[in-house]
C-alpha cells in the first residue's frame, strides 16, 4: 500500500472553521485526520503542501518512520504549526491501518481498558449575571452530563484580573450550589492570569473541591508551576498549548500538574499522544484530553482515552452527532455523559468529501483582550 494523494478541506462549522485533511492510498483505503490551532488554519494548509511531496509514495503503515521524517526532516523541529499539520497526518495514517486492518485504532494501541470515556460540556453565561451560568450547568446536568466546565469572565473584550477573580468566585459558590455535590466542576482560566492572581483564585475556590482548574498560568515558562504547586491544594491542568513530549516534560517529571491537556491534534497525533500518555502513567498524572474541536478530533481523542489506563475527563464541548452531519455522517455515540466504544474500524467516522466542500472557509480571527490601560493580554 502507498500513499498517493493529500488533501485538506478547511470547513466552516457554522461558529468555526475546522480543519480536516484527507490521505489516499492506492488501495482505495482513505484515513482523516484533523488539525489542532484554531485561527491559522492557512499555514498549517501550506504546511501540509510543504509535507506532501515527502508522503507520496509512502507505505501508509510506517506511522514512526514518517512521523519522525516529518518532524526532523526539515531540519528545525517542528512546532505548533508544523506539528499541526503532522497531526492531521499522523490521525489519518493510524485511521488507514485500523481500516486495512479491520479494526479500531484502540485496538492497535492494546485494547480496551475501558468501555466508555466520561466528557464535560462548555457551559457559558453572561458577564455579570451569574444565572445564566448556573441555568446552563442545569440544563446539562439535566441533559446526563456528570460535568460542569466554564472559564474565566471577561467583560467583553476587556479583561480585569482581580474583578474576574472576585466574580469567579461567586461563580463557584453559586454553581456548586446549584447542581449539588456530584457534579464536578472543571474551570479554566485559559493563560489569562499571572502568578498572584493565580494563587489567589485557587486558594479561594479550594472549598467547592473543583475537579481541576485548567491552564492558571501562561504556557511559555512551564517552570513557573513550581511556585503555584505548593500553594494550593486544588487539582492542576495543563498542556493545551505544547506541541511535543518535551514540551510536556518538566511539568510530569516534577509532578506539577494532575491532568495533561493533550491536543491530539496539535501535539503530533496519536504517535506523540501515547508516548505522552505512557510518561504521564509513571507518574500517575491523569489525562484530560484538550478538545475544543470537531467530530475527527472527538473520535481521535475517543480512541486513545479508550486504550490508555489513566484517563481523568475528555473534553467535549457539545454532544457528538449534533455539528458537521453532513460531513462527518457517522460519529462516536453519546449517551449520559459519556463517550462509547465503537467496533467500526479505524477512527470509527465516515467523511463526506462533497459535503465538506459545501461549508467554505472563512477568514476569521480569534477574540482579543486588552486590560483597562490598553495593554494587551491573552484570550
Amino acid at each position: 500500500m502507498k500513499i498517493t494523494n493529500i488533501e485538506c478541506y478547511p470547513v466552516w462549522g457554522g461558529h468555526r472553521n475546522f480543519l480536516f485533511v484527507v490521505v489516499d492510498t492506492d488501495e482505495g483505503i482513505y484515513g482523516v485526520g484533523e488539525s489542532g490551532i484554531t485561527g491559522r488554519e492557512q499555514a498549517i494548509i501550506g504546511a501540509i503542501e510543504h509535507f506532501k511531496p515527502l508522503l507520496i509514495g509512502q507505505d501508509p503503515f510506517r506511522v514512526e518512520h514518517i512521523w519522525q521524517m516529518l518532524f526532523r526532516g526539515g531540519f528545525f523541529p517542528a512546532q505548533r504549526i508544523l506539528t499541526s499539520a503532522m497531526s492531521a497526518i499522523d490521525i489519518a495514517l493510524w485511521d488507514i491501518k485500523g481500516k486495512a486492518l479491520n479494526v479500531p485504532i484502540y485496538e492497535l494501541l492494546g485494547g480496551l481498558v475501558r468501555d466508555k470515556v466520561v466528557c464535560y460540556p462548555h457551559n457559558r453565561g453572561e458577564v455579570d449575571n451569574i444565572q445564566t451560568l448556573v441555568d446552563s450547568c442545569l440544563e446539562t446536568k439535566e441533559e446526563g452530563w456528570k460535568f460542569v466546565r466554564w472559564g474565566l469572565p471577561n467583560d467583553g473584550k476587556i479583561l480585569e484580573p482581580r474583578k474576574a477573580v472576585r466574580e469567579t468566585i461567586r461563580q463557584f459558590q453559586a454553581v456548586r450550589e446549584a447542581v449539588g455535590e456530584d457534579i464536578e466542576l472543571c474551570f479554566d482560566v485559559h493563560t489569562r492570569l499571572d502568578l498572584p492572581e493565580a494563587v489567589w483564585l485557587c486558594q479561594e475556590v479550594e472549598q467547592f473541591a473543583p475537579f481541576f482548574i485548567e491552564d492558571p498560568l501562561r504556557s511559555e515558562n512551564p517552570d513557573s508551576f513550581k511556585t503555584l504547586r505548593p500553594r494550593t491544594r486544588v487539582p492542576l491542568a495543563a498542556g493545551e498549548q505544547f506541541s511535543s513530549k518535551w514540551e510536556f516534560r518538566q511539568l510530569i517529571e516534577e509532578e506539577w500538574i494532575d491532568y495533561a491537556r493533550i491536543d491530539l491534534c496539535i501535539v503530533g497525533g496519536f504517535t506523540e499522544a501515547r508516548k505522552i500518555a505512557g510518561w504521564c502513567e509513571t507518574h500517575y498524572i491523569q489525562l484530560a484530553v484538550h478538545n475544543p474541536l470537531g467530530p475527527i478530533s472527538s473520535a481521535a481523542c475517543l480512541q486513545l482515552n479508550l486504550a490508555t489506563p489513566l484517563v481523568g475527563v475528555q473534553e467535549q464541548p457539545r454532544k457528538t452527532g449534533t455539528v458537521l452531519t453532513d460531513v462527518v455522517p457517522v460519529q462516536p455515540e453519546w449517551e449520559d455523559g459519556y463517550l462509547l466504544a465503537t467496533t467500526l474500524p479505524g477512527l470509527g467516522v465516515e467523511f463526506d468529501r462533497e459535503a465538506a466542500k459545501k461549508h467554505p472557509f472563512q477568514q476569521r480571527e480569534l477574540p482579543q483582550l486588552r486590560r483597562p490601560d490598553g495593554s494587551f493580554t491573552n484570550w
